[in-house]
């Protein structure tokens, strides 16, 4: 990695009128992140965090409201077609041509960026293979399947050999299957030093892919650091999710109790579950059994970014 950032923001708002009124919605609101090269960099919250909206603005798409944008050394304001020749941006929606084939929707988005057709002939045999696509080159889009769409609308975002690829949402409507497979396609350019802004709600996501990431919630960002700095700073080790007939005399008894002190810590409660943190899952699930509960279902497992979220907002990040 250089020392000097391919990404700075500093103070960086995005102001919109509402409608009716003079009032502003701040979709971001004054928040600070650096990108150096080489980095998986996400972006975490739920829907209208701000996600997209920061998004938008590195890849010179909506003009900033307030404070600084760099990308890749220039304003993205004033030097919006610089900064998108360099920049490879996968959307939440594909925006593929479905009626024509895999290989020409890669040929005609070289062509957008002036490439010679030697050049773009070679580039797209090279992101046909990397894309696992080869076999279905010369089949139109509209048969492929919904994770091959998203295969390929990355490989087509690589057609300019960007600086940076940009991912919003990535694998959002994808099956599990899909998922992991295009996990595998990103971290394999992450291998090959490209790097990566990506945006997500899946916690599992950002934990596979993510080097630092930030966590947004209302516009600001509430918290940032690696995966690991992140679960270590907010949340206990390990976090016991348990479900009773009757959650609500449950909780009540659960939060009465000394489970702080015999093992068990903070006791969140949620639509379908209640949730202990806890430094020892298996001591706080004796804890509860000793006040005299017994849960229909109880799982230890190991915090998660999610968990973090809860802690920090209030609510889960599918909220």
């Amino acid at each position: 990695m250089t020392d000097s950032p391919l990404v700075e923001a500093r103070s960086l708002t995005k102001i919109y009128p509402s409608r009716g009124s003079s009032a502003e919605f701040r979709a971001v609101d004054g928040i600070d992140f650096e990108l150096r090269r080489g980095e998986a960099f996400g972006f975490l919250g739920p829907n209208g965090a701000g996600k997209s909206t920061t998004m938008r603005m590195i890849s010179a798409i909506s003009p900033i409201s307030g404070g600084t944008l760099r990308v890749l050394g220039l304003d993205p304001t004033t030097q919006g077609p610089q900064v998108r020749a360099r920049l490879g941006v996968v959307p939440q929606d594909d925006c593929l041509d479905r009626e024509l084939t895999v290989r020409e929707n890669l040929h005609i988005y070289g062509r957008y960026f002036g490439l010679r057709r030697a050049v773009i002939r070679e580039r797209t045999a090279e992101l046909l293979d990397f894309a696992q696509l080869q076999d279905k080159a010369d089949e139109q889009v509209e048969v492929l399947s919904g994770g091959m769409r998203r295969r390929l609308t990355i490989a087509r975002s690589l057609i300019n050999e960007p600086d940076i690829l940009l991912l919003d949402e990535p694998t959002t409507g994808l099956d599990p299957q899909a998922r992991h497979v295009l996990w595998d396609r990103l971290f394999r350019l992450k291998q090959q030093g490209v790097t990566l802004i990506l945006t997500t709600h899946y916690m599992d996501e950002a934990e596979q892919l993510c080097d630092r990431l930030v966590v947004m919630d209302g516009g600001r960002i509430v918290a940032k650091g690696t995966p690991r700095e992140l679960i270590a700073a907010h949340v206990t080790r390990e976090v016991l999710e348990l479900r009773f007939a009757d959650q609500d005399t449950a909780t009540e008894k659960l939060r009465g109790s000394n489970l702080a002190t015999a093992g068990g810590g903070r006791v969140e409660v949620l639509p379908d579950r209640t949730v202990v943190y806890a430094a020892d899952g298996e001591a706080a699930l004796a804890a509860v059994h000793a006040i005299g509960l017994t849960p229909l279902t109880a799982l230890v497992r190991r915090a998660t970014l999610e968990d973090v979220f809860l802690k920090l907002t209030g609510r889960s990040l599918i909220d």
